[in-house]
């Protein structure tokens, strides 16, 4: 008897992919049968040039309800022979790299958050570009309240630098609940919509990303992140700078752009010269 996929991923328009953690009967918690497909799929879709934007979602009522805690995680891969400290650094090297993943695709990543997003959940949300959140969803940073520490999975390094420091200071010290309204209001997550609209917002967000120039947009994508680093405003401007000259110089895209507007039509970027 096989296994179902864990993780279904469909093209509902073009150019743009839908990522369904599928196990719902589990609230999508991160077992390896699941963590470990997704990566994969990850990886696949990172090098899918007919893919310019992503949408990850869940399936069922919740986003993904982090670790599972029914004793079902799955397998951990390629342990043979390892004792249980090396197969416990192995499992969190698997769930490490969903997040470096999800961070270092070149195409923008949207988390379409239907429900709950607990623990891993979070931080599967916060390693995505842009976050939606349906009405019902929730956010919470949960290893504190299961007598651990509610780091986790870049959850502290992430969260500060969504919502500031002291909010994420709170929410990870209390392991209370952050409904997606409070969410939206901290900058957690750029819109709430209702929960029937979620799905289609995301598609309509992502097909909107996808009309523009793809160096135009993974630049953009990588400087963002990269702002979030940067040691000084002097060298993260030089950053831009050498960015924008680059697709500047290299595509008739700012040309386009100018014919387009005096002709009241949309812009076709061919990203060449």
């Amino acid at each position: 008897m096989t296994t179902a996929p864990r993780v279904v991923v469909a093209r509902p328009v073009p150019e743009v992919a839908v990522v369904t953690l599928d196990r719902p009967e589990r609230m999508n918690s991160l077992a390896f049968d699941l963590v470990v497909p997704l990566r994969d799929e990850l990886r696949r879709l990172h090098d899918d040039t007919s893919v310019r934007a992503v949408v990850l979602t869940g399936a069922g009522r919740g986003f993904c309800s982090g670790a599972d805690q029914s004793g079902e995680r799955g397998q951990v891969p390629h342990v043979e022979g390892l004792t249980q400290p090396s197969v416990a650094l192995r499992a969190m090297e698997v769930l490490d790299e969903v997040v470096i993943t999800l961070r270092g695709l070149h195409q923008p990543v949207i988390a379409a958050v239907n429900g709950p997003a607990i623990g891993g959940g979070l931080c599967l949300a916060l390693a995505c570009d842009i976050r939606v959140a349906a009405e019902p969803a929730y956010f919470r940073a949960a290893g504190i309240n299961n007598g651990l520490t509610a780091s986790e999975l870049g959850l502290s390094y992430l969260l500060p630098r969504a919502v500031g420091s002291s909010r994420a200071f709170e929410i990870m010290l209390t392991g209370r609940d952050v409904p997606a309204a409070e969410a939206s209001a901290i900058g957690l997550v750029s819109a709430v919509v209702p929960p029937a609209e979620l799905l289609d917002h995301c598609v309509a967000l992502g097909s909107r990303v996808a009309a523009f120039s793809r160096p135009g947009v993974e630049l953009t994508k990588r400087t963002l992140w990269s702002s979030l680093d940067a040691s000084s405003l002097t060298s993260h401007m030089q950053q831009e700078a050498l960015g924008q000259l680059y697709v500047r110089l290299l595509t008739a895209n700012f040309e386009e752009a100018v014919e387009a507007r005096h002709e009241g039509r949309a812009p076709v970027f061919r990203d060449r010269r």
